[in-house]
C-alpha cells in the first residue's frame, strides 16, 4: 500500500479530478449526473490544489471551473471564477498560456451572458496575451479555443 505525505494525497486528489473533469468536459453526451459529477470534480480539484499547489494550481483550477460553467450556460459563475483566474494571473505576474486563457474564460462567460461587447474586449485582451506565448504548439491550440468563441461555439 502507498504511502503519501497529506501534501502528496491534495496533489494527487487534485491531479485525478482535474482529469476527471477535462474527460466530463469533452464528453459529448453528458447526462444531468454527469453534469453535476463535472462541477463536483472541477471544484474538489480547486479545493485540494489550495491546500498543495501554488497560484499557477489555483489560477488553473479556477479556469476550469469557468469552463465548466460556461459549458453549463451558468454565466455568472462562470464569470466569478474566470475573473478570478485573472486575478491570480495579474496578481501573480503568471504569463503565458495561463494567462491568455483567464482572459478566454472571462470573454467566454460573458458570450454565455450574451454581452457580446464584452466579449470583443476580453476576445481582444487575450489575443494580445497570446502574442506573449512561447511555444508555438501551445499558442496553436490557444488561437483555435479563442476561435471557436468568435465562431459562436460556447463551449
Amino acid at each position: 500500500m502507498n504511502k503519501f505525505t497529506m501534501i502528496e494525497w491534495h496533489r494527487k486528489q487534485a491531479v485525478e479530478n482535474f482529469n476527471k473533469t477535462w474527460d466530463l468536459m469533452e464528453k459529448k453526451d453528458r447526462t444531468h449526473e454527469e453534469d453535476l459529477d463535472m462541477i463536483h470534480t472541477a471544484h474538489a480539484s480547486r479545493f485540494h490544489w489550495g491546500v498543495a499547489g501554488e497560484p499557477l494550481h489555483f489560477a488553473r483550477g479556477e479556469w476550469q471551473i469557468s469552463r465548466v460553467y460556461s459549458l453549463l450556460k451558468m454565466s455568472d459563475s462562470a464569470l466569478l471564477h474566470g475573473n478570478q483566474s485573472l486575478t491570480l494571473c495579474l496578481e501573480n505576474y503568471i504569463g503565458d498560456f495561463d494567462l491568455a486563457f483567464a482572459y478566454e474564460a472571462v470573454a467566454r462567460g460573458y458570450q454565455v451572458k450574451g454581452d457580446e461587447n464584452k466579449v470583443e474586449e476580453y476576445c481582444t485582451l487575450a489575443l494580445e496575451a497570446a502574442q506573449l506565448i512561447k511555444k508555438k504548439e501551445d499558442k496553436e491550440y490557444f488561437i483555435s479555443e479563442l476561435n471557436s468563441i468568435k465562431l459562436g461555439n460556447r463551449v
